[in-house]
């Protein structure tokens, strides 16, 4: 038996165009504000206040480095995606040229990306909704407030808001892709508008004395933050998941994919610089929302009520593209026949996974409501670097069996470019934890047990016929 079996790349584009699939729905503006919506979330709310710690003024440099990396691979990635415009990204992109093995862990690892993410973003969306409860003088119980043990010295049975956001947002995706994307849309630009007021008006507060010493703990500070803050880049590659929901895919997730990623490292760095130049950076230890404290420390103190607002629709729009990433996934594994088949079964009535969406709702909304969300982020980022770094060498292995297939995008300067995003993505896994490592190993021992049990057997390739459409599979569930 052979593991690594590769798929067909006609027979994959000939698939996706099959009656009865999912529906075409979107266009290039609305895979650039997917993407906005998935990577402004967490990352700049949250964790610029421990970037800051742990680089000082230098954070603007992690970011940089941190963008640089993803940039790299998002170059690969766009490539796959305007060749291969098919769901499932990154793991359908390995089954056609690494091989179903291979393909396999990639897709597992890409279940504990997107899950995971949408399980911590959750739990970072719950401690900013609670505040502005707070506002208004509204407490839950504390048993219902944080996952146990994440609040030291405080007995916690849930996190309840974690759980109940989860829910609510599975709910509007299993419904249908277009009337998600619509809402999306509309939070994507109130959050970009708060992040412009906090430019446009911290500018005027920044103390250039603040930035100095710029690098006060040296390249180990800069690339520690660097692996810390890749977190808050994390989302772009979700624009690949949609390729068989896109018009023109060819053409529009190129744009998507990088007009996002472009779009948010300009804003990240420019949050940064001005977040140290008006906060010493030290201020920022044990703060859980870093954009909040630069306004109020230069006491403007209503744009610190904006930036909360902002927070709250920034981490919503991020749970609802990675829950949207983490369903197409299932969907493409399930239709591969590596996962159960009932995963890839299309609703009759609104076009999308139903039963798919909502396993991932219910099963990641637990963890979110269980699990400390300290526990969660690293976990997230070695599963992504992973990820960007088996894109990248995909990206030359495809130029070299297949350069005859059409390329509606290339990605510039192969191999040189992408094996920059191994070596970036590799040296930002460097700097995690031993314990994030161990985690990791754990994570995919777990997924070798349940490939050689189960998903091998079940493989279409193993059977050696086609894989029936979603319709066909539906009418068999019945």
């Amino acid at each position: 038996m052979n593991i690594f079996r590769t798929k067909n790349i006609d027979a994959m584009i000939a698939s996706s165009r099959v009656p009865g699939n999912l529906k075409k729905v979107l266009g290039p503006f609305d895979l650039i504000l997917m993407g906005i919506g998935a990577i402004i979330g967490t990352g700049i709310f949250v964790l610029t206040g421990t970037g800051a710690v742990t680089a000082g003024p230098a954070l603007t440099i992690s970011f940089i480095f941190a963008a640089l990396a993803c940039g790299c691979a998002a170059f690969s990635y766009a490539e796959f995606a305007s060749t291969v415009p098919v769901t499932g990204s990154i793991y359908a992109y390995s089954y056609a040229t690494l091989g179903e093995f291979v393909a396999w862990m990639i897709g597992w690892d890409l279940i504990l990306e997107y899950g995971f993410a949408t399980s911590a973003v959750s739990a970072g969306w719950s401690g900013y909704f609670q505040s502005l409860l707070a506002g208004f003088g509204l407490k839950l119980p504390v048993a219902l407030s944080a996952a146990p043990g994440a609040l030291p010295g405080v007995h916690t049975w849930m996190d309840l808001p974690a759980l109940l956001i989860m829910l609510a947002l599975t709910a509007m995706l299993s419904i249908g892709i277009k009337e998600s994307t619509r809402v999306n849309n509309v939070m994507v630009i109130i959050k970009v508008a708060v992040v412009l007021l906090f430019i446009a008006v911290g500018v005027h507060h920044v103390q250039p004395a603040n930035w100095h010493p710029f690098a006060p703990f040296g390249y180990t500070g800069i690339f520690s933050a660097a692996a810390l803050v890749f977190f808050a880049f994390i989302g772009f590659d979700a624009v690949t998941s949609a390729a068989e929901e896109v018009a023109r895919p060819e053409r529009d997730l190129p744009i998507g994919i990088i007009g996002s990623l472009a779009v948010c490292t300009v804003l990240y760095v420019a949050v940064a610089a001005i977040m140290t130049g008006i906060v010493p950076y030290q201020r920022f230890l044990g703060v859980n929302d870093p954009i909040a404290l630069a306004p109020n420390y230069a006491k403007e103190n209503w744009v610190a009520g904006f930036v909360d607002v902002g927070a709250i629709l920034g981490m919503t729009t991020v749970i609802l593209v990675m829950t949207y990433g983490q369903t197409r996934i299932l969907f493409a594994m399930s239709r591969d026949g590596l996962l159960p088949r009932r995963l890839s079964t299309i609703h009759p009535k609104y076009g999308t996974p139903f039963l798919a969406t909502w396993v991932v709702g219910i099963l990641f909304g637990v963890v979110a409501a269980f699990v400390p969300l300290s526990t969660l982020a690293e976990l997230i980022n070695i599963g992504t670097l992973s990820a960007f770094s088996l894109i990248s060498i995909a990206v030359i292995v495809l130029r070299k069996t297949r350069p005859d297939l059409h390329r509606g995008f290339r990605c510039p300067g192969v191999p040189v470019v992408p094996a920059l995003a191994v070596v970036a993505c590799v040296t930002l896994m460097s700097y995690l934890r031993a314990i994030t490592w161990l985690a990791f190993g754990a994570w995919l021992a777990v997924g070798l047990v349940v490939y050689f049990a189960y998903s091998r057997h079940h493989s279409v390739l193993n059977r050696q016929v086609p894989a029936p459409t979603p319709a066909a599979a539906e009418i068999g569930a019945d």
